[in-house]
């Protein structure tokens, strides 16, 4: 099974809100849509389930074109961030709705929406309505309504977004096994870099109503194409300077300069954009971490087991983002480190020339 876009645009208003896009998403594995709110993930994903009408192209389903076919003749799923449950129906009846509608037997629908209760531990349940359910609860009916449908393609719209951090962990965990196996095309939007991280498969960057690039989600993680593609896929935002190689030197403006070998030094002379996450930025020096930075610290926050701080250089603001507690003083300057071999280097157009390590 597979799902195919091919040039697909969507227009409101006369305005692109969804630019040329062509994308072949495959079964045995997540298919993640990344990016900001606003980049056009709900707006794709409701062009593939046929909730709106393209302006141009075709959306193929197994090779069949379905791009004028109502959502009801796509034989898809669709869960949302918010709980979308029917209120005066119980559970058993919420996940049997849409076999209902396709007027499937009583014994299959039984079998069916008893299977899919067990899945997602919900079985003591099926005779409460959704009013009873905790959030965590009214989202598992909503995924066991996907899966006893036996959808050829489910989109999961930041499915959830709206559950506490302990439940977002249990699901986002669950999921891929959920739906390994049943054949189906899943897309899975989201607006969380470490969430596309921790489901795997492939992810398409999106921003501006644009897939920016899509492939093997560690892949496009360890070598975004372009600045583009660092700046979606980085949280906290990723470190940028403008900088200039000279023979085997890296100067970033009066704040830093370093020695460099290997692809780094292959580089004609001139100006470049560096990036660097992060959390390839420590407070503390090793040999690792051997550029030597001193920074303003502007904000800091502790978060469980890291420590962050902003801080401002004369030709930039950056963040740190280390493992441990570190002390900082808002408003001292603090020494920083930075690890050359993580950096990316982009040319004046945007795109990936090379990374410190290759």
């Amino acid at each position: 099974m597979t799902v195919e876009l091919r040039n697909i645009t969507k227009e409101v208003a006369g305005q692109t809100h969804i630019k040329p896009t062509s994308l072949v998403l495959e079964t045995g594995h997540f298919n993640v849509l990344l990016g900001e709110t606003g980049a056009g993930k709900t707006s794709l994903i409701k062009l593939m389930a046929g909730l709106d009408p393209i302006a141009s192209g075709q959306i193929m389903m197994d090779g069949q074109d379905v791009t004028r076919l109502s959502t009801q003749k796509r034989n898809i799923s669709l869960v949302h961030q918010f709980f979308v449950n029917y209120p005066h129906m119980t559970v058993f009846d919420n996940i049997a709705s849409p076999l209902k509608v396709a007027g499937m037997p009583k014994s299959e629908i039984q079998g069916r929406v008893e299977e899919a209760a067990d899945i997602l531990q919900l079985r003591p349940m099926l005779n409460r309505r959704p009013h009873e359910l905790s959030g965590g609860q009214q989202q598992r009916t909503a995924l066991a309504r996907a899966i006893a449908k036996e959808s050829r393609a489910v989109f999961l719209d930041e499915p959830l977004a709206n559950l506490d951090y302990k439940l977002r962990e249990e699901l986002r965990e669950q999921l891929p096994e959920l739906f390994a196996g049943r054949g189906a095309v899943v897309v899975y939007a989201t607006s969380e870099p470490e969430e596309a991280l921790l489901l795997g498969g492939k992810t398409g960057l999106m921003e501006d109503g644009h897939v920016v690039q899509f492939g093997a989600t560690a892949e496009i993680y360890r070598q975004p194409q372009s600045l583009m593609a660092a700046r979606v896929f980085s949280d906290p935002p990723i470190n940028r300077a403008e900088v200039t190689k000279q023979g085997s030197t890296i100067r970033m403006g009066n704040d830093a300069a370093w020695q460099v070998e290997g692809a780094v030094a292959g580089l004609t002379d001139g100006a470049y954009t560096l990036a660097v996450r992060p959390h390839h930025v420590a407070p503390v020096s090793s040999e690792q971490y051997s550029v030597d930075l001193t920074g303003k610290v502007l904000v800091t926050e502790l978060s469980g087991s890291e420590s962050s701080a902003h801080f401002q250089m004369s030709s930039a603001a950056w963040v740190s983002l280390a493992h441990g507690v570190h002390p900082f003083e808002i408003g001292e300057d603090h020494q920083f480190f930075l690890d050359p071999s993580a950096c990316f280097y982009f040319a004046p157009d945007g795109q990936l020339v090379t990374r410190g390590a290759d």
